[in-house]
């Protein structure tokens, strides 16, 4: 895959890749030089912060819950 950059140094990172990591509008990414490759990684606190408030957690089991489960 390629992507091609833009006049103000924006590259359009192709649909397989975004689907692929879950990029949508506002992600961020890790930018990193490494040689003469540039390397682009999905922030991990990103990632939480978009789940966060999704998930409820149930009250903690008794001990004599859990042996009976």
């Amino acid at each position: 895959m390629e992507a091609t950059v833009a006049e103000r140094g924006q590259i359009t990172l192709p649909k397989p890749v975004r689907d692929a990591l879950g990029l949508a509008k506002g992600s961020v990414l890790k930018v990193e030089l490494d040689g003469g490759r540039i390397v682009l990684s999905k922030r991990v606190d990103d990632a939480i912060s978009r789940v966060r408030g999704k998930f409820t957690l149930d009250a903690p089991m008794t001990h004599s819950e859990a042996d009976q489960a």
